[in-house]
């Protein structure tokens, strides 16, 4: 299928938005006529001054139509996919308040003898409730839809340094935002030609106009620094040739993009730097407190299962029931993470020869079937049991309940220079990489999860996490 026979998916019409919004304008006026004239809250109404609703009718209308040129004007019909949920809140208020200012200027010009301002103040009450709630309920579909692949883009991002990977991990987190990365072009052999975990490295950047035909690409997004200006500016020519939508990102001095905001002053656009660190030493308080509450309120559901896990092992035959395995933590820390055993005694022996034979990844290896495995162990790897002494270490100060993988010195001694930047925080006993597929995240994608997370943290993305993770431990996704 080429580019020119191809269709792209309409998810929504265009009108069906500002259809919806003009219904519920009108649903908000019944709801404020109801308010004032039969519940007759804050203030009664006078036998002369009643009004049947059809009065109103016109003023719905009108009130409709205001809002229609309020929210086409503020960019709230053109469909963003990046636009956060403050900017949108903000249309929708300033929308709803300057139609309301006009409806009171014209009542005092006309001075009709059927109208009460009290309903206007009701009617947009009303009318911001009930726009909030419709965004709302659309922004959780869009996003339920997206993670399945309905709506979504097929990327492609040109340049893969810093600011290329910031862009790659924010696709892979955040599937709500619909975009596939389905590859990558640079003009380092080393980094063109190789893949990143499932994204694929798809050579040098002269390729895009062969790349965007070949993989079906709907949205390309640039990461090059400003001094490829010339090669930049050919891209954009063949995206636009295309019909692709295309993105530059300011490469502002290998800057982390969530230190950078964009503002505008009559069209022209700033990058303001405002240094703003997620982990910060208030903020480690923070989780460190919630860390240790969460694991004692639950401390009558864990400690329990303990006792019987441990006593399983024990029952299977000889060896301990604990393993104490060598993790690196927080700024390259190493600690003696607790894990009930899983597997035969002499296993770490056997590990070299497996990972070998398996050809498996040395940094992330993850060997299905594994022969070392015992039965209890295979039964609590599955359902990730064999984890709960890893809410001791939590307890210790070494682990938190979200965060990074805790990786092995060897795995580590591997990395490259951007992997280490997983290590800024405590590792965790789940995380991005965890409700993202757990052991079926290649490496290199489950770092760009664990350092989108450490750029992006707040106690709102642990909550999420946590209750994904729920789900996931017991459809037993991707454990083994």
């Amino acid at each position: 299928m080429t580019r020119s026979t191809r269709k792209p998916t309409q998810v929504e019409p265009l009108w069906l938005l500002p259809v919806l919004d003009a219904g519920l304008v009108f649903v908000a006026y019944l709801l404020a006529y109801i308010t004032r004239y039969q519940l007759q809250i804050l203030r009664p109404v006078g036998e002369f001054f009643s009004a049947p609703f059809s009065e109103y009718i016109p003023y719905a209308f009108v009130f409709a139509v205001m809002l229609y040129f309020a929210y086409r004007g503020s960019g709230l019909y053109v469909a963003v996919r990046t636009r956060g949920w403050s900017e949108e809140l903000y249309g929708l208020i300033s929308g709803v308040a300057g139609a309301t200012m006009v409806l009171f200027a014209v009542s005092f010009v006309l001075q009709p003898l059927v109208f009460s301002r009290l309903m206007l103040i009701y009617v947009a009450v009303f009318t911001l409730i009930l726009h909030v709630f419709a965004r709302l309920i659309r922004r959780l579909v869009y996003a339920r839809m997206r993670a399945r692949g309905i709506g979504v883009q097929r990327a492609v991002v040109v340049g893969v340094g810093d600011t290329g990977r910031s862009v790659l991990r924010l696709m892979i987190a955040r599937k709500e935002l619909g975009y596939i990365p389905v590859g990558y072009l640079d003009d380092d052999p080393a980094r063109g030609n190789v893949d990143l975990g499932r994204v694929r490295g798809l050579g040098s950047t002269s390729n895009l106009a062969e790349i965007i035909h070949q993989y079906e690409v709907d949205a390309v997004v640039i990461t090059l620094p400003w001094s490829h200006h010339d090669k930049i500016v050919k891209m954009v020519d063949d995206c636009q040739a295309a019909g692709v939508e295309v993105s530059i990102v300011p490469d502002v001095f290998q800057l982390s993009l969530q230190q950078v905001q964009i503002e505008n002053i009559d069209g022209i656009p700033l990058l303001r730097v405002n240094g703003q660190v997620p982990f910060k030493a208030s903020n480690r308080l923070v989780k460190r407190a919630v860390d240790i509450v969460l694991v004692m309120l639950a401390a009558p559901l864990w400690l329990p299962l303990l006792g019987i896990v441990a006593a399983a092992i024990r029952m299977e035959g000889p060896g301990p029931i604990f393993y104490r395995a060598k993790r690196v933590g927080e700024n390259g820390r190493v600690f003696d993470m607790l894990k009930f055993r899983s597997m035969v005694p002499n296993a770490d022996a056997m590990h070299a020869d497996l990972v070998k034979a398996h050809e498996q990844d040395p940094r992330h290896p993850k060997i299905k079937d594994d022969p070392r495995v015992t039965s209890v162990g295979r039964f609590i790897r599955s359902t990730s049991l064999d984890e709960l002494p890893n809410l001791l270490n939590v307890l210790m100060g070494q682990m938190s309940l979200v965060g990074p993988r805790p990786p092995t010195p060897d795995e580590v001694s591997l990395y490259a220079p951007w992997h280490r930047q997983r290590l800024q925080v405590k590792p965790g006993m789940t995380g991005l990489w965890q409700v993202s597929g757990r052991s079926d995240v290649p490496f290199d994608e489950m770092c760009l999860l664990d350092i989108y997370y450490i750029e992006n943290w707040s106690m709102g993305l642990d909550a999420r996490i946590l209750m994904m993770t729920i789900p996931r431990v017991l459809l037993r996704q991707g454990a083994y």
